[in-house]
């Protein structure tokens, strides 16, 4: 029967085998990191002790010599030989800097036959001949530009090959430098395995040190450090300097110098490796050295050493060193104390090799100073001078390492730092390429993008598509081609949340920051909403709705209609004051509510008062726009509104207007204002309308001209006072008293009257103008014709409400008052009831102060407003003048003979006298006389008459022209004098 594959059990051979694996490469890892370099280093200490030297073949012979200088160059042969007799043996001869040329003689010693040879170890020497003495033949000549003979090159300096027979040697020798002369005797074939000794350490320093060199010019490359760069190339400069100090700088590279490049070169190697050193010094250690003492010190060593390169290609050879030494000893000094001063300060380990350096750099220096400027021998041979630029290297090469080290160690701690606040960063920081795709993210990043796991995130495959609108990607990709950098607001693609996001194009990548500005843009629209909308009723505010009319303005150029309505609801304030502004508030949103369901397309409603509302309605004829509003006011009070267990009623009035082209909104807001204060005066339906043209328009225009003349120059060019008589009905006859009343006279010699433009002046704050230009031209002419009014008592004059709360006007009026003091006791000022109550303090206060003048005050239109009793005690008025709409046609309604009369009474007890205005026929003036009323005014007396007539008459009776009113004048009883207007009494003082 066919049986089912089953699987076999698992087993643990994998397991054995990874265990396996893991011991091989731990192995081989121990093999190469640790016991291969550990052998290697021991096996290399065991050679150099234990194992013979290829090399070696034993030390030449030295030999003694006598020399002598040839100073003016004239020996020849014979007579250098008889100068030479008369010298001592030397074992070296030091030339002091001197190029004159050293003859010397000596006597090879004879090595049982073996070929020999002399040599002439000085790398300063430049030129040498040789002769038998036996003979003064010729041997050879050698310069550094060829040999010939049986001399020859030998290591720094050259070589004799003896010949068979021993006698003595003659030699003419030139150097160039700090010479120290010895001879050494060889035999031929240990002189030719020294001279490979020879070379071959100079093939090892020229190795060892380029390698170094070229090692750190890569790294400095590939890490990009200027430093490394100094150090790559102050490395092989000191490789010149130890070449030179061994001899070996006639070859670079395996390559002869040319024997006219081998002074300049050596010159301009001390000079540029003096450069290169204090350079290299200053890089590392110049932020440390000056704050130190040594900063002004070590600016001068900056402009010596560079001195040194001039110095170097003008001076000659000889001449250079003894600067070079004195400048490089120094400076070598002086780094060296700046070195000890930074490690004592910072104990730095940089500074501690390189100061090491330095010293073994500075020793060598000084032994090769003393040696030619004392004639001693030198201290360090060649293979110590190779030694010790060698030292110098790896000490200089270890601080640098240490530099390296330490620059590394921040470098990875700034790494860490960053990468820590890269992944603690509160913002997104993300990278994409230019197709799109994250390439890296952060993890608030990936927060933002709620693949917080990171399991839905994958760099270079996750796309910004997936999160983000694909045209957010295309707008972001163009502006950082475009501009390089971009700023941007995009959203998620389900529209939650919104985000900035800043990016930068650089190497071919997307480099930006993202902030969920979520919240802020919320905030922000909150804002933008609350500036133009009402925070109560959320329909627009005064500025909302300014702007809509603006944009609604627009199209009537085109013959677009435009109708405006404003709205004011009917005792609103009672709601507030009997049950709260909450009730009031909940009120106000329902009905814009209501409103905003009678509107269509464009209209749009604001909030322009506490129950103001303007409505703006675009492409909307009067005719549509009134069966709109006839709606609103409809919608409004039709239907009671409930808040919580209570229900109002609210009323509406509406005034509609049609919007010329050009009007400005304030003109058209007042206007529509004006109409419905007229709809809600006297107008069942609540609704008035202005079409265009309609003389609403016309008056408001004329309104605008006033207001623009009160602010001109000449506000008051026109102006003049006509008076109107106040007849006293106890001596008629025998007082001529007045109410002087404003007048406007325009540039065709038509009057107009004075309402239109006082209403002008108190909308535009301009009342003061006119009242100042009254007063001061009424007392001025009280003043000019004061012997032609005997018979006046007073003077009347109206004063504005918006004057009497203008500090300025009070002070003006004061000062005028105080220039007409001997006529303003004939004054009397009327303050209007209404204003006077509204604030009792500022009114009591001016009336003080005016009757400091004598100035008589008068309430007028007393009992129209707001009349109380309770304030009458607090004003120390002079007159109650009772207000015209009780005094016309008194006899037709009885109940306005009652009040006044009791008007009459309560001025009476209070010491006030009484004026009665608006008295238009005789049956008025007699009741107005039974009821005690003191003076009467108005058209059954005269009318409005010019100044010059009140100074032709007698007496305001004088204008009477109906007979029945001359009759009834006749039979009033007239006393002998006037009584006059109550005086200043103290009893005022009282309250």
């Amino acid at each position: 029967m066919f049986q089912p594959f089953q699987p076999s059990p698992p087993t643990h051979k994998p397991m054995f085998l990874m265990a396996i694996h893991r011991g091989i490469e731990t192995t081989m890892r121990l093999l190469s990191v640790y016991c291969v370099p550990a052998g290697v280093a021991l096996a290399s200490i065991l050679v150099l002790m234990l194992w013979n030297s290829h090399f070696t073949g034993g030390g030449g012979q030295p030999l003694t010599f006598r020399a002598v200088s040839d100073h003016d160059a004239t020996f020849v042969p014979s007579s250098a030989l008889r100068e030479l007799a008369q010298s001592h043996p030397v074992d070296a001869y030091d030339t002091h800097l001197s190029e004159a040329p050293v003859w010397l003689i000596f006597h090879a010693r004879d090595l049982g036959g073996i070929p020999d040879a002399v040599e002439f170890p000085s790398r300063h020497m430049v030129a040498l001949r040789c002769w038998d003495v036996a003979t003064l033949k010729m041997l050879g000549s050698a310069t550094r530009g060829g040999t010939d003979g049986a001399l020859g090159d030998a290591k720094a300096g050259f070589a004799l090959n003896l010949p068979g027979t021993r006698g003595d040697v003659l030699c003419r020798a030139s150097f160039s430098g700090p010479a120290h002369l010895t001879l050494l005797q060889w035999p031929a074939d240990r002189l030719a395995l020294s001279t490979q000794q020879f070379h071959r350490q100079s093939g090892l320093l020229d190795g060892g040190m380029i390698v170094l060199s070229l090692f750190i010019l890569v790294t400095a490359v590939i890490n990009r450090q200027v430093l490394y760069l100094q150090f790559a190339g102050w490395l092989i400069l000191n490789l010149r300097v130890a070449a030179l100090s061994a001899g070996w700088d006639t070859q670079w590279l395996g390559q002869e110098v040319p024997v006219e490049w081998l002074l300049p070169s050596r010159a301009l190697t001390m000079a540029l490796y003096a450069i290169a050193t204090l350079t290299l010094y200053m890089t590392l250690f110049g932020a440390d050295l000056l704050r130190t003492r040594f900063a002004p010190l070590l600016r001068v060593v900056q402009w010596l050493v560079l001195a040194l390169l001039p110095c170097a290609i003008w001076l000659p050879y000889g001449g250079f060193l003894p600067v070079m030494w004195i400048i490089v000893a120094g400076s070598l000094s002086l780094m060296i104390l700046g070195l000890v001063s930074v490690m004592l300060r910072s104990q730095s380990h940089v500074a501690m090799w390189f100061a090491a350096s330095f010293t073994v750099t500075f020793l060598s220096s000084l032994t090769e100073v003393f040696a030619a400027a004392l004639g001693v021998r030198e201290l360090l041979g060649v293979a110590n001078s190779v030694t010790a630029a060698l030292t110098s290297s790896m000490l200089a090469a270890l601080a640098v390492a240490e530099q390296m080290r330490v620059e590394t160690e921040k470098r990875l701690e700034a790494q860490d730092k960053l990468q820590h606040a890269y992944e603690a960063m509160p913002v997104g920081l993300f990278t994409l390429d230019m197709y799109g795709h994250f390439l890296s993210a952060n993890p608030a990043m990936l927060k933002m993008l709620d693949v917080a796991d990171g399991s839905k995130f994958v760099p270079g495959r996750t796309a910004w598509k997936q999160f983000f609108a694909e045209s957010f990607w295309v707008a972001l990709h163009e502006q950082v081609h475009m501009q390089s950098e971009a700023e941007m607001q995009v959203t998620s693609r389900d529209g939650s949340r919104c985000f900035m996001v800043s990016a930068t194009l650089a190497h071919g990548r997307i480099e930006a920051v993202m902030q969920d500005v979520t919240e802020k843009v919320k905030a922000t629209e909150q804002l933008r909403f609350m500036a133009d909308n009402d925070a109560l009723t959320k329909v627009f505010n005064r500025r909302g709705i300014e702007k809509v009319f603006e944009d609604a303005v627009q199209p009537l150029a085109g013959g677009k209609p435009l109708s405006l309505a404003y709205i004011d609801l009917d005792r609103f304030k009672l709601i507030n004051d009997l049950f709260g502004h909450a009730a009031g508030d909940e009120v106000l949103k329902q009905v814009c509510e209501r409103i905003e369901l009678m509107l269509g397309g464009g209209q749009k409603i604001g909030r322009v008062g506490g129950d103001e509302f303007v409505i703006v309605m675009p492409d909307t004829a009067v005719p549509l726009a009134t069966l709109i509003c006839r709606g609103i006011v409809d919608r409004i009070g039709g239907t009671p509104y409930r808040v919580g267990d209570k229900a109002f009623h609210v009323r509406s009035s509406v005034g509609l207007i049609e919007v010329a082209p050009g009007m400005p909104m304030k003109d058209a807001v007042s206007t529509a204002d004006r109409a419905c204060r007229e709809a809600k005066d006297g107008h069942s339906d609540g609704l008035v309308v202005y079409e265009r043209g309609s003389t609403a328009f016309q008056e408001r225009e004329a309104e605008l001209n006033l207001v623009e003349r009160l602010a001109g120059p000449n506000a008051t060019e026109g102006m003049f006072l006509e008076m109107q008589p106040i007849m006293s009905l106890n001596a008629p006859m025998e007082s001529l008293n007045f109410e002087v009343l404003l007048r406007m006279r325009e540039a065709d010699g038509r009057v107009s009257p004075a309402g239109p433009l006082i209403a002008a002046a108190e909308k535009s704050g301009r009342a003061g103008v006119i009242d100042r230009w009254v007063l001061n031209t009424t007392l001025g002419w009280i003043e000019d014709n004061v012997e032609g009014l005997k018979n006046t008592r007073f003077v009347c004059m109206n004063l504005s409400g918006a004057s009497l709360n203008d500090e300025r006007f009070v002070q003006d009026t004061l000062e005028i008052l105080a220039r007409y003091t001997h006529v303003a006791s004939r004054l009397c000022m009327e303050i209007t009831e209404s204003v006077a109550l509204h604030d009792l303090d500022n009114t009591r206060r001016f009336i003080d102060q005016v009757r400091n003048f004598g100035v008589k005050v008068a309430l007028d239109d007393f009992g129209a407003g707001y009349t109380s009793f309770s304030y009458l005690k607090e004003l120390p008025a002079d007159v109650l003048k009772i207000d015209g709409n009780f005094i016309v046609n008194i006899n037709a309604h009885p109940a306005n003979v009652a009040i006044v009369e009791a008007i009459v009474n309560l001025a009476a007890n209070l010491g006030m006298k009484t004026i009665a205005e608006w008295a238009e026929d005789a049956a008025t003036i007699r009741t107005l006389a039974e009821i005690g009323v003191d003076y009467v005014q108005g058209f059954a007396i005269a009318r409005s008459q010019p100044p010059e007539k009140l100074l032709a008459a007698s007496s305001s009776a004088s204008f009477i022209k109906a007979e029945d009113v001359l009759q009834l004048v006749r039979t009033l009883g007239a006393p002998a004098n006037e009584p006059a207007l109550p005086e200043y009494s103290p009893r005022w003082d009282r309250h």
